[in-house]
């Protein structure tokens, strides 16, 4: 415990009694390890933190006014604090009461009156579990920024060997050098296929660091032609029909980059899962209390059950392969579904083996309502455009 408690630790005692006051400080400010602070009510405790670095926070749960369990409610409600460890101080020994402390973010109860040896223990395994936490989290910190740096400068130098390649095929077309072509294409492919992880895992981390989730009144429409129109030509090589319907005047509460990146990934997923010859369907559904559905409709060959207890899982390969060799890294899904939840919306799939799957993304309208069914009427003023 010497390493955990080397460095002087901030405890914030807090009674409206001043001789537990006294008594508190003065146990634990006797060995050495401790700075105290002392508070005698719960709204001199909240204005100490706001001031103070505090470590961790000593509360009696019988006060005026606003008792113990009130003040850890209003400690956890602050997102600066839901780490700091509370421990509460009662002379009551009731199991009800005790229950309700920590269901409500308490880490210990300890009854007064207090044992000397019970107190210090108790505060030094919380500190030294705290400094654990602080530790895995930095480290955790550090990791992901260290990746970050390095998928960044690979995704930059796998651009580049691409746009070589490509280059390279081509001359090798306007040679005739078929040998040399066929090598171009292999790395050209291996390319792609390690653009496309690095760029997926580089989604996938900043959804796992927490998203900036800016959320607005968005027109669906704008975002689904927008959205759409960069797989045309992929769709259009592979012989797949790509539609979206467009005019239904829906307007939803969501973040703009985030749902072009949902739209972006599921419609990818829908062209490349299909065959030749069948069609990719991107449609708006209007409901009546505002918000509103996206579908993404494929006639691919579907997912089985298993699929579906595992489709958004980081890395999960699901039983369909791409129709044309297309990399597939099983993180698309993952990502769509973190983007989705932090707009506060929902995302299901209906689907069957071998008749094709339907995602619909259900978003909140721009006055924050949301919606619990998927089976609204459908804008019967929608038009189809196909590509």
């Amino acid at each position: 415990m010497t390493q955990t408690l080397s460095k002087l630790a901030r405890l914030l005692v807090v009674d409206d009694q001043e001789a537990n006051l006294k008594i508190i400080g003065d146990l634990l400010g006797a060995s050495g390890f401790f700075e105290i602070v002392l508070a005698s009510s719960g709204e001199q405790a909240l204005q100490l933190l706001a001031e103070n670095h505090i470590d961790l926070v000593l509360l009696d749960v019988l006060m005026p006014r606003h008792d113990g369990l009130e003040i850890c409610r209003r400690i956890r409600a602050q997102p600066q604090w839901e780490d700091l460890p509370v421990i509460f101080l009662s002379a009551a020994d009731d199991k009800s009461l005790i229950v309700r402390a920590l269901e409500i973010g308490g880490v210990d109860y300890v009854t007064k009156p207090f044992n000397r040896h019970e107190l210090m223990s108790r505060v030094r395994t919380h500190l030294a579990l705290k400094l654990t936490r602080d530790q895995l989290k930095q480290v955790a910190e550090d990791k992901d920024e260290l990746i970050g740096i390095l998928a960044h400068d690979l995704k930059n130098h796998l651009g580049g060997m691409r746009m070589s390649v490509q280059l390279l095929q081509t001359r090798s077309r306007v040679h005739q050098d078929e040998r040399l072509e066929r090598m171009a294409a292999n790395i050209n492919d291996a390319t792609l296929r390690m653009l496309t992880f690095v760029e997926e895992f580089l989604a996938n981390s900043a959804a796992d660091r927490g998203l900036s989730i800016k959320v607005g009144a968005i027109n669906l429409d704008r975002v689904i032609a927008s959205a759409v129109a960069p797989h045309a030509e992929v769709a259009r090589r592979k012989g797949v029909v790509l539609e979206h319907a467009c005019e239904s005047g829906a307007t939803v509460a969501a973040d703009a980059k985030a749902l072009s990146q949902v739209l972006d990934n599921l419609v990818s997923n829908a062209v490349k899962f299909s065959p030749a010859g069948k069609l990719v369907r991107v449609s708006v559904q209007v409901v009546a209390e505002g918000g509103g559905l996206l579908r993404v409709q494929d006639e691919g060959p579907g997912f089985t059950e298993e699929d579906k207890l595992h489709m958004y899982q980081r890395y999960r390969r699901l039983s369909a392969e791409p129709t044309n060799g297309e990399p597939s890294t099983g993180l698309g899904l993952s990502i769509v579904k973190k983007l989705v939840q932090a707009m506060g919306g929902r995302i299901e799939c209906d689907s069957q083996p071998g008749l094709g799957a339907t995602f619909i993304v259900s978003l909140p309208g721009p006055n924050g309502s949301n919606h619990g069914e998927t089976d609204r009427r459908v804008n019967n003023g929608a038009s189809c455009l196909r590509i």
